[in-house]
């Protein structure tokens, strides 16, 4: 186990959603599940935690109940290498979900997923000001990340 892991509240559907994550990840698993003893607040076995992994990296799901819910203060961020995996991602967590700007949507679960591209840190912390500043001004007008419009910002073409 890793000495740092995200850990994600959910109220009952944890397991629900983390298999529809490890669907859509390549290089993804549940680990482990862990189920609720006896006098516990929820029904004795039914799914406490979900230990799993998406493209490699350790997650922990809860069933924690309906005292708290997801918000854009925690995103996930998703590098991508081009904008096939820009619209993979967009297509499939978005489904059911609400999209926002700037690469933002959250998923049916209300979690909120940044999809960019991997280069994307590198275009906005260019050595000089103006180059970021084209690559920033281009991204807010974008809700999907369009790659070639936000590379093109970087080169100076836009």
């Amino acid at each position: 186990m890793k000495p740092i892991m995200p850990c994600l509240w959910f109220d009952t559907n944890a397991e629900e959603a983390v298999n529809y994550y490890v669907n859509i990840f390549p290089d993804s698993e549940i680990t482990q599940i862990t189920r609720n003893p006896p006098g516990m607040p929820n029904p004795e076995g039914s799914v406490l935690t979900v230990s799993f992994k998406l493209r490699g990296e350790e997650f922990l799901a809860l069933n924690g109940g309906p005292m708290f819910t997801f918000n854009e203060a925690i995103s996930l961020y998703i590098n991508c290498k081009d904008q096939g995996e820009i619209d993979y991602y967009w297509e499939k967590l978005g489904e059911g979900g609400s999209e926002m700007a700037c690469g933002w949507l959250k998923d049916k679960y209300g979690v909120a997923w940044q999809i960019v591209p991997d280069q994307f840190m590198n275009w906005i912390k260019a050595d000089d000001m103006e180059t970021s500043e084209r690559v920033l001004t281009v991204m807010q007008t974008m809700v999907k990340f369009d790659f070639a419009r936000l590379e093109e910002a970087y080169r100076g073409a836009a």
